[in-house]
């Protein structure tokens, strides 16, 4: 499903515009990032809980070199499926 396929959901299930289900889409999803940004967790009973996991400084191989390198630090975010989520998939 791509996010236009998700607007055109969203605005028929709730009946309205897909002008308006586009800015809400778009709310959600700045929301949720501008939360996670802060260090946030963002858990929607039911359904799941979006996350930020950090990982650390590692070392590892260039692949066409071979050569060894350092991988900094970085931060990922990470989302976890919810019981009920998962019920209903399986």
């Amino acid at each position: 499903m791509t996010k236009s396929d998700l607007i055109n959901a969203l605005a028929e299930k709730t009946e309205v515009s897909k002008a308006a289900a586009k800015r809400f889409l778009d709310a959600f999803t700045d929301t949720v990032t501008d939360s996670l940004k802060g260090g946030d967790k963002v858990a929607l009973v039911g359904f799941g809980t979006f996350s930020v996991s950090a990982r650390k400084a590692r070392k590892g191989r260039n692949p066409q070199t071979g050569k060894e390198m350092t991988i900094k630090a970085s931060k990922a975010p990470k989302f976890k499926a919810g019981k009920a989520l998962k019920d209903k998939v399986s």
